[in-house]
């Protein structure tokens, strides 16, 4: 990830659902990132002498407000990415909600251990790493950021937050809102485009926390190398989901739909590749295709819209290429396919079936409301081989009456988090994790919150 001297320019914020321009933001020069991370690196000490039960404390305060300003916050987010207003509501409440399950799990993450040998006692204790560079999407404006934010401040580094370009102003009033509880510089904000993010990556910090795709993950990756930065990097995937022929059908095609169609497809967990055992393929389709159908798209403030517009134009065109070589590559299109006309960047609900193998379709993210078919043996060996195509691994999902077998799969399947008999969606707790080229490291959990620290061992004669 090479930079170069950046100069202070703007760029639109658009409207998905119209492409109008919302406002122009002022990205960061060069200089601006480094003052970003200076004001951050002199803020740091204090931050941390505070102790955890006194950050948690301001964080907590922070989450409070942001719920009694759910609304307000739910429609900038509708406005700068699209999702219904509704679901923006559920993303605001889901984070900010937790907030105080992620401060016991960060108590725990700090708490110091004491070990004894033969001639020594060693304390074990957990230092912040200094001054993290949190880098998050755009299909979850305030959900991502809720992500890294807070595990990174609450152990005890301070933050330098670049919201993607797509929503600034979304990760602009979250840092607001933040700010009005947290010290001087603790938290910072900065504005810009990939250009900007490279040269954060590329300065004075001590970690990089990034949420988005598989090549901007490579990228800070190498980027990083050169003062071995520590990274925690959760990236794309090409999720599964393995259908045999025993299964609950309309609970599978229920997992499918939703998991394939929400926020608009732009979720990095999507069911993106469904396998379906021949015996139940006929069946399992007409449920799909049925269900599909009540997803209707349009604006995210109108009453009755399942899915608003994609993001961005080019977000859609993606989406629109991959569509177009399965169709020519002898694909059946049986709901959707087609972009509608007028104003917005909409695409509509769409389901795909009898796809060639060597479709960019079957093997690159689509990240759009894409549902596609294929059709398998029912073979329990097959079910792992096609599952495990991708060098993608952030999840996957098995349905089958038989459980042994569906934790058999589970095992096999390279992938961080495996749901059998329902979507992946783990108890509070339990690590996210991406596994192969899903991501480098993990978020949430004991364990992944202290990826944010350092251990420091300190021995005394015994």
């Amino acid at each position: 990830m090479t930079t170069t001297t950046l100069s202070p320019s703007t760029f639109p914020n658009l409207d998905p659902a119209t492409g109008e321009v919302i406002a122009e933001i002022k990205g960061a020069s060069s200089e601006e990132v480094r003052d970003a991370i200076a004001r951050a690196r002199k803020a740091q000490a204090a931050w941390a002498a505070l102790g955890f039960q006194k950050r948690a404390e301001l964080l907590l305060q922070a989450a409070a407000a942001l719920l009694e300003r759910k609304r307000e916050f739910a429609e900038l987010i509708t406005r700068e990415m699209g999702k219904p207003v509704k679901d923006a509501e559920r993303e605001v409440e889901g984070w900010a909600g937790g907030m105080k399950n992620t401060m016991k799990e960060v108590e725990e993450a700090l708490a110091p251990k004491i070990l004894t040998g033969k001639d020594c006692e060693s304390h074990v204790v957990r230092e912040p790493l200094g001054v993290v560079a949190a880098i998050t999407p755009w299909n979850f404006p305030i959900g991502m950021p809720l992500e890294l934010l807070p595990p990174a401040l609450a152990t005890g580094n301070t933050v330098v937050f670049k919201p993607s370009e797509l929503v600034p102003l979304s990760g602009e009033k979250l840092a607001e809102l933040m700010n009005e509880f947290l010290p001087a510089d603790v938290l910072v904000l900065i504005q810009g485009r990939g250009d900007v993010g490279a040269e954060l990556v590329a300065g004075d910090v001590d970690m990089i926390g990034f949420v988005g795709s598989r090549d901007t993950g490579k990228a800070i990756m190498k980027s990083a190398s050169g003062r071995l930065k520590r990274l925690v990097l959760e990236l794309g995937g090409k999720d599964p989901l393995v259908v045999f022929g025993d299964a609950d059908l309309d609970a599978a095609a229920d997992c499918a739909v939703l998991h394939a169609l929400r926020n608009t497809g732009q979720v990095c967990c999507s069911v993106e590749r469904i396998f379906v055992a021949d015996e139940v393929a006929e069946r399992f389709q007409d449920l799909v295709v049925e269900k599909a159908k009540a997803w209707k798209h349009g604006s995210g403030f109108e009453d009755g819209v399942k899915m608003g517009p994609m993001v961005s134009a080019q977000q859609r065109e993606k989406v629109r290429v991959q569509v177009e070589e399965a169709k020519a590559g002898g694909a059946k299109v049986l709901l959707g396919g087609d972009m509608p006309e007028g104003d917005g960047w909409f695409y509509p609900a769409t389901v795909l079936s009898e796809l060639s193998p060597e479709l960019s379709i079957n093997h690159q993210e689509t990240f759009g409301p894409v549902i596609t078919l294929s059709r398998f043996s029912g073979n329990e060996d097959e079910a792992v081989q096609l599952a495990n195509d991708t060098p993608y691994g952030l999840g996957a999902n098995v349905y089958t009456a038989d459980l042994e077998l569906g934790r058999r799969i589970a095992l096999q399947i390279r992938a961080g988090t495996v749901g059998i008999n329902r979507y992946l969606n783990a108890a509070p707790g339990a690590p996210w994790t991406g596994a192969r080229e899903s991501g480098f490291g993990f978020i949430g959990s004991v364990d992944g919150h202290k990826q944010f620290t350092i251990p420091k061992t300190i021995s005394f004669p015994k």
